[in-house]
C-alpha cells in the first residue's frame, strides 16, 4: 500500500476550489451587471404603436355599467394585426440597413459598446415580434402566417411610394417657382446681351463710314486739261 499524504494534496485541491470559486463568483456578477445594464438602455425603435393596438383590442374590458366585453369583429382584428407586420418590416428594413454601417464603425472604434448592445437588443426583439406575429395570424386564420408578412411588405412598398409621390409634389410648386425666376433672369441675361452687340454694331458703323469719307477726300480728283493733253499727246 502507497502512503498518501493528504496534508500535501490539500493546499492544491484548496487552491483549485477558490480559484474555480472566484471565477465563478465573478462571471455570476459580470453577467447580473450585463442584463442591468442591458435592461437600462435606452431602446433602440420608440414604443411598438400597432402591436398595443392589437393587444388592447384583444384584451378589452367592459365598459363602466356592462358586464359583457364588447365584440370586436374578426375583420378589425386583423387589419390591426396586419398594421402591426407593416411596422414590423419597417423595422427590419431599418435594421438591416443600419447593421453594416454600425460594424464599419465598431471595427474604427467610433462608436462605444452601448450602442451595439442596443442594437443586438432590438435585433433580438423583432425576432420574438416575428414570431409572435406569425403565430397571432395562424390563431386568426390557419396558414395566413405564412403569407402576412408578404401582404405587409406590398403594403408598406406602396406606403414608402406614396410618402415619396407626395413629397415630390410638395416640392413641385417650389421647383416651378424657382424655374420662373431662372427663366426671367436668363431672358434678362440675354436681352442685356443684344443690347450691347447692337451698340457694338453701330459703333463699328459709324467708324466705317468716317473711314469711307477720309477716303474719298484723299483721292486726287482728275481735271479736264490733263486729259486734253495727254490727248495731243498721243497724236
Amino acid at each position: 500500500m502507497f502512503n498518501i499524504d493528504w496534508m500535501s494534496l490539500a493546499l492544491p485541491f484548496a487552491y483549485i476550489t477558490i480559484l474555480g470559486g472566484s471565477l465563478y463568483t465573478f462571471s455570476t456578477i459580470y453577467r447580473k451587471r450585463k442584463a442591468v445594464e442591458s435592461a437600462n438602455l435606452e431602446p433602440w425603435f420608440p414604443p411598438h404603436l400597432q402591436r398595443n393596438i392589437y393587444l388592447s383590442l384583444l384584451h378589452m374590458e367592459p365598459e363602466e355599467g356592462q358586464e359583457k366585453t364588447p365584440k370586436i369583429p374578426d375583420s378589425v382584428v386583423r387589419a390591426a394585426l396586419l398594421r402591426r407586420a407593416v411596422e414590423d418590416i419597417r423595422r427590419i428594413i431599418q435594421i438591416r440597413t443600419s447593421k453594416q454601417a454600425l460594424n464599419t464603425l465598431l471595427q474604427r472604434g467610433s462608436v462605444g459598446e452601448d450602442l451595439n448592445q442596443r442594437f443586438l437588443a432590438a435585433e433580438k426583439e423583432i425576432e420574438e415580434e416575428l414570431r409572435d406575429v406569425v403565430n397571432e395570424a395562424n390563431a386568426l386564420a390557419p396558414g395566413w402566417g405564412q403569407i402576412i408578412f408578404q401582404s405587409a411588405n406590398e403594403i408598406a412598398a406602396n406606403v414608402a411610394l406614396r410618402t415619396r409621390l407626395e413629397e415630390i409634389e410638395g416640392h413641385a410648386a417650389a421647383d416651378k417657382q424657382w424655374w420662373e425666376k431662372r427663366r426671367e433672369t436668363i431672358k434678362e441675361d440675354f436681352m442685356k446681351e443684344l443690347e450691347v452687340d447692337s451698340v457694338k454694331g453701330s459703333s463699328s458703323k459709324a467708324v466705317s463710314d468716317d473711314e469711307a469719307v477720309h477716303v474719298e477726300i484723299n483721292t486726287p480728283v482728275s481735271t479736264p486739261g490733263g486729259s486734253k493733253k495727254k490727248k495731243k499727246g498721243k497724236h
